[in-house]
């Protein structure tokens, strides 16, 4: 224990690792960085987030849009005028907030940007710990909230999915198809579902709270339920990373294809 203590009170950045324990924090936090840049950056746009050109349909309130992708920053579209800011805004604070309070994203942005602590055996800026028991860090609180918002917006991102299977035939209704777009849509509403269910919150909501599995129906019902979740949350940091990477590409690709940039190769029958 005094080992422990002495190797906690050590002036910043000292420590007696030889490994390169500085790797992980600056990947994970650069990485988390760049994507938050990349979102303000998407959602300030107001632009380009129907796609691809050409084929027109009709939005949710009857307006001609191009379609049928829509970028994932801006689902579900809410077009108001009295909102003077982008669309993106009304939308983006729920699973940007579900993302920010999630268990794995703490351990993130604690270790990267605030350095408490960068690593096991590392010196720390600090030496005393106060927890989330204070503005702001108390809000993490709100986690099993945003879960809920978030199980929605996947929903909601896995509808938008099947709605790119629906191609416009210009007279008013649809064919079947799908392009690259398409794929890549369902490939991230899948991944961002995967995220979603894998969260530690989750895992208590569904498995919480019971004393006796066993017992009933319900509580069998509960268990089984629970141990699906919990396979998936044994890599909650992986689909944490690979459905943060899809969602900011999946912007990009779709943003690229309303843009005029890129060709969005698909097939209508």
């Amino acid at each position: 224990m005094a080992q422990s203590v002495e190797i906690s009170r050590q002036p910043f950045l000292q420590t007696r690792r030889r490994d390169a324990w500085w790797v992980a924090p600056l990947l994970s936090g650069g990485l988390l960085a760049l994507f938050g840049v990349y979102a303000f950056w998407a959602a300030l746009q107001n632009a380009y987030y129907y796609g691809p050109p050409g084929f027109v349909t009709l939005d949710a309130l009857g307006r001609a849009v191009d379609g049928p992708y829509l970028t994932p920053f801006y689902s579900p579209l809410f077009l108001a005028r009295w909102w003077p800011l982008s669309p993106a805004f009304l939308i983006l604070w729920a699973p940007l907030g579900f993302r920010a309070t999630c268990y794995y994203y703490r351990k993130t942005y604690y270790r990267a940007f605030f350095m408490d602590p960068l690593g096991c055996a590392v010196g720390e800026p600090r030496h005393g710990y106060r927890g989330e028991t204070a503005l702001p860090f108390i809000l993490q609180n709100a986690h099993r909230f945003f879960l809920y918002l978030a199980l929605i917006v996947g929903g909601i991102l896995f509808y938008d999915a099947l709605l790119a299977f629906r191609w416009p035939d210009g007279h008013g209704g649809h064919h079947f198809g799908f392009g690259v777009g398409t794929l890549i849509m369902l490939i991230n509403s899948i991944l961002i579902n995967v995220y979603s269910f894998s969260c530690h919150s989750l895992r208590h909501l569904v498995g919480g709270r019971v004393d006796c599995f066993s017992c009933t129906k319900l509580g069998q019902t509960r268990f089984k339920a629970w141990r699906a979740v919990t396979r998936l949350n044994e890599h909650h940091g992986f689909w944490a990373t690979i459905s943060m990477l899809t969602v900011g590409l999946t912007d990009v690709y779709l943003r690229l294809v309303a843009m005029g940039k890129l060709v969005d190769y698909h097939w209508i029958f």
